[in-house]
């Protein structure tokens, strides 16, 4: 039963993954194609809501990565754009541009869901990569320190992903704020066609967050499933 139950969710996830990045590349591409009236680029529309929001220290580049790696670093004040969004004059340039200014917004306003995501990276990424293994090791060896390392290191995958979902939520509701207050949306089918953008990408961090969970309910019936 349980196996069954498992093999339903993994479809599931896998199916909503699928669903996810589909529908994020076409909103992506269909609001490429829509100039955003203010005729400013992704960059310039970063810098005005970093100006406007008195944000000096955050430095907007271009990213080295391709299209959709946009990201605000933290660390090093820096927020990056891929060249579509850095240079674009579109509707999804506006939109992913004041999404990672959002995150600035955060980080500025002291939004703690941003500094545990950003503490939990080194954790989810080492869990991703060994938690697997040493679980099964610690299964095999009958350690059962050993078995909750692994099972510890997996589950702060799903933590991260739990945690990037409010964050980017709240990213994308104070892009679409501070682009209304600074007169950045001038007709409401611009504001559509920016939070049809910014909804989408959030679908693909709820797929994220779920194919996590579903991956430790997998590791779970794998290393116990018979005790079940």
């Amino acid at each position: 039963m349980l196996p069954a139950l498992v093999a339903v969710l993994v479809l599931g996830s896998l199916a909503l993954a699928a669903y996810a990045q589909r529908t994020v590349k076409g909103a992506v591409q269909r609001y490429r194609e829509v100039p955003a009236r203010a005729g400013l680029s992704g960059r310039e529309v970063a810098e005005y809501l970093l100006r406007a929001a008195q944000i000096d220290e955050v430095r907007v580049e271009r990213a080295a990565g391709g299209d959709l790696s946009d990201h605000y670093d933290p660390r090093e004040r820096v927020l990056r754009l891929s060249q579509p969004v850095h240079d674009g004059r579109d509707l999804t340039a506006v939109g992913v541009a004041a999404h990672e200014a959002g995150h600035a917004l955060q980080h500025a306003a002291g939004y703690w869901p941003l500094g545990l995501r950003s503490l939990s990276v080194p954790l989810a990424r080492a869990g991703g990569m060994i938690g697997l293994p040493v679980a099964i090791a610690g299964v095999g060896m009958r350690s059962l320190p050993l078995t909750g390392l692994g099972l510890g290191l997996f589950a702060m995958v799903v933590v991260f992903q739990l945690v990037t979902l409010p964050v980017e939520l709240d990213a994308s509701r104070r892009a679409v704020q501070s682009l209304k207050r600074g007169g950045l949306l001038e007709t409401p089918e611009e504001e559509i066609g920016v939070r049809s953008v910014l909804s989408s990408a959030a679908l693909t961090y709820l797929a994220a967050a779920v194919t996590s969970i579903v991956g430790l309910a997998q590791l779970l019936l794998r290393l116990f499933g018979r005790r079940l």
